[in-house]
């Protein structure tokens, strides 16, 4: 398929294309619809539309829609999840633990492989079958060995960068950040930023709102 590029917002939309489709699929369905897919999802019929045309390698037949297992497959080619990308983990806490317990995160192209701690009493020691190792022994040798190109950083804001630096100097191509800060890093690497105290406020502000709007009523 031909290279796309997509913005922030189509590429928020798509899992969520994705989980529908699936879903649909399994329950039998064979074709569907931008219109169904907006009703689905309680989105502009318009939006989706333009979404599945640029990411769709087949076109919509009138009053039939799309092949919904070739959609999947496009969705899945152009978000990356064909193709398996090893990734390893900074920070054995609840987080991390929880990181490392959950498989899912295949079905999305993932792989965590092991994990780097500088708790002495989880270094050596394996989670879910995942070696855990001294974060000092975050070098090149150890990457290269599991083939390991992304980093997900779960520990605390101060010691952050830090470890951002030794996934740098190691050879990471993309770092996934859970760490409540804003890291500095070379042009040339991948980083998405998960601000959970962001997603919270946006949480807690819109139940006031739905609380106060009861009060009105």
């Amino acid at each position: 398929m031909e290279k796309k590029h997509l913005t922030k917002n189509q590429l928020r939309r798509l899992p969520s294309y994705l989980h529908l489709l699936k879903n649909l699929s399994g329950s039998g369905m064979k074709d569907i619809s931008c219109q169904t897919i907006a009703s689905c999802l309680d989105l502009n019929k318009e939006q989706v539309r333009k979404d599945i045309a640029l990411i769709s390698s087949i076109d919509g037949i009138p009053n039939k829609g799309r092949d919904i297992n070739l959609l999947i497959k496009d969705i899945e080619t152009i978000l990356g999840y064909d193709d398996t990308h090893n990734a390893f983990i900074v920070g054995v806490g609840s987080l991390g633990k929880a990181f490392l317990h959950y498989n899912g995160f295949e079905n999305y192209g993932l792989k965590i492989v092991c994990a780097f701690e500088s708790n002495p009493s989880l270094i050596g020691t394996t989670c879910n079958d995942k070696p855990i190792y001294d974060v000092n022994d975050i070098n090149k040798e150890t990457l290269d060995e599991f083939n390991a190109k992304i980093g997900i950083i779960a520990v605390p804001a101060e010691v952050a960068q830090d470890i951002a630096d030794k996934m740098v100097a190691a050879g990471v191509e993309a770092i996934w950040n859970f760490a409540p800060t804003k890291l500095i890093l070379p042009k040339d690497i991948i980083v998405s930023n998960m601000d959970l105290a962001t997603s919270l406020a946006v949480l807690s502000h819109q139940l006031y709102l739905k609380k106060h709007k009861k009060g009105e009523e």
